[in-house]
């Protein structure tokens, strides 16, 4: 097998690796191009020294904090940005936000090994790619990041982790309690590895409602403090009364949407959203559910970027939207 062939297994699960630490779909397509040319030129002094895997891994970790040192400013979600939701007025004023500032969604055909892969191997690796686990990963600073990731996802030890990033094994244990001290405070309650089949039920009934455009029907499905968001926009709302305000009010274009199933971090629910009569690429619509109430519910604005990663078009027929359900 040529040296391009062996690199190349490993793409899917560096890609996952470079996303957690990055929390960008296209950073880490960037940084994982630039690990595997840092690997290609130097596979001669490889040697054996270790699995080619855990190499890869060691290469790519360090792009990333490469990457990171670039960067002052930290990934978010809207929520995060203010302390207080967006009121639904004639006032209301849309700002937007390079896609830098946000944290994105990746599909899960980029970021996840073979699925011959141990199945509890790959139940942590579709856990570690959850949308709320990525967006708090970013608080941490970035060796913490990387520390964390490394010993928690890969399952490295402590004397690996300081080998691959030259530290201490002191410093790696430290850097790994502060990380999940931070991580504690940010990360929602861990969530079920399948959605039950009522959280199944729950999905397809928004879907439903979402496509009738029965925003009465839809709200109902929302906790009391359920949110929406819509990045590049940096506002948010919470609640069903404001939900609904804007699903009636500045959102009434989504009347005649389409919902059409995607694959993306780790199996949240989500779906590629077109307007006008199910025709036109709007969002990327990203659900989380807290037991058989859904929770939050962010559309991804910057389709061009998104939809063609995710294999999907920019126009849709009626035709692939049957074929597709």
């Amino acid at each position: 097998m040529s040296t391009e062939a062996l690199l190349e297994q490993h793409r899917s699960a560096l890609t996952g690796h470079c996303y957690r630490m990055l929390g960008s779909v296209v950073d880490a397509e960037d940084a994982v191009q630039e690990s595997m040319l840092r690997a290609w030129k130097s596979i001669d002094r490889f040697q054996g020294q270790s699995s080619l895997r855990t190499w890869l891994y060691r290469i790519a970790t360090n792009v990333c904090l490469d990457t990171l040192s670039a960067t002052a400013r930290r990934r978010v979600r809207p929520v995060e940005l203010s302390a207080t939701p967006a009121v639904v007025d004639d006032d209301l004023v849309l700002e937007q936000r390079p896609r830098e500032y946000w944290v994105e969604p990746i599909p899960d055909a980029m970021a996840l090994p073979a699925a011959d892969t141990d199945p509890e191997e790959q139940a942590i690796m579709r856990e570690s790619i959850r949308l709320a686990f990525v967006a708090a990963l970013q608080y941490l600073p970035p060796r913490q990041r990387a520390v964390l990731l490394l010993t928690q996802v890969l399952n490295w030890s402590a004397a690996e982790v300081a080998e691959g990033l030259e530290m201490s094994v002191a410093a790696v244990n430290s850097a790994l309690q502060r990380a999940r001290m931070t991580l504690a405070t940010r990360n929602p309650a861990t969530l079920p590895r399948e959605l039950s089949e009522d959280q199944k039920q729950l999905v397809a009934r928004y879907v439903e409602a979402f496509e009738k455009y029965d925003v009465a029907a839809l709200t109902r499905l929302l906790h009391d403090e359920a949110t929406l968001s819509m990045p590049p926009y940096d506002l948010w709302l919470q609640g069903h009364d404001s939900i609904a305000r804007w699903l009636l009010g500045p959102g009434i274009g989504c009347n005649g949407s389409r919902l059409v199933p995607v694959e993306a971090c780790g199996g949240t629910p989500a779906f590629a959203h077109y307007r006008q009569g199910g025709a036109r690429a709007w969002a990327l619509l990203m659900l989380e559910l807290d037991g058989d109430r859904i929770t939050s519910m962010t559309s991804y604005l910057d389709v061009e970027t998104l939809f063609p990663r995710f294999g999907l078009p920019l126009q849709l027929t009626n035709q692939r939207h049957a074929l597709s359900r």
